[in-house]
């Protein structure tokens, strides 16, 4: 099976991308935001060691993260974004490790693993094919607040805790460009990344 890491900064369109790669017969998507939500559901240690990390009050009535709250405290300074990754990324890593060999036993073609912070976490080297959506910052601030109502203070915050975005560029296999409207999107997935996994197919 043939392993993909797909990553980009926040606001960059990389779940766009992953959706489109998703279509693709024969490939299956690991989301790493949708194993970080299932770790911090009610009853789950991550969520009960985020809770004495960064106060009682993150949790709210009926158990759930309040993961604004968590947000905002967790990327006021790199002290504390630094307590948040050490809690959260070993087990998102060995739960999306569990769901690609599961993946490769099923037969899937290829394996893609959608990783906001796959270089910052160190794991771009265990991929075949890295993929980097690329957006200029200040447009993903742009999007950021208008499709998620993120204050532009905040967004500008949560990217400076991830890597440059030239450190990024220069270490993508492939770079899929999103300044553009997302229409560009899926005809580059099938341009550029499609015939990589064909290939793999016909192997």
């Amino acid at each position: 099976m043939l392993r993909i890491g797909l990553t980009g900064g926040i606001g960059s369109g990389k779940s766009t991308v992953a959706a489109a790669l998703a279509d693709l017969d024969g490939v299956t998507v690991i989301d790493a935001d949708e194993i970080a939500r299932h770790i911090v559901e009610p009853g789950q240690p991550a969520l009960e060691e985020l809770a004495r990390e960064f106060g009682s009050d993150i949790l709210l009535t009926d158990g759930r993260l309040d993961r604004k709250l968590l947000a905002e405290r967790a990327f006021s300074d790199e002290s504390a974004t630094r307590r948040l990754n050490a809690i959260m990324h070993p087990r998102i890593i060995s739960e999306a490790s569990r769901r690609l060999d599961h993946a490769e036993r099923n037969g899937a073609v290829a394996g893609v693993y959608d990783m906001p912070l796959l270089f910052e976490t160190g794991q771009a080297e265990k991929f075949d094919t890295v993929i980097v959506v690329d957006v200029d910052r200040e447009e993903r601030v742009r999007r950021l607040a208008e499709h998620r109502g993120i204050d532009p203070a905040d967004a500008r915050r949560r990217m400076a805790a991830q890597i440059d975005d030239e450190e990024r560029r220069n270490g993508a296999d492939i770079i899929i460009d999103n300044n553009g409207p997302l229409t560009a999107l899926e005809p580059q997935v099938r341009s550029i990344v499609a015939p990589i996994i064909d290939a793999e197919r016909r192997r």
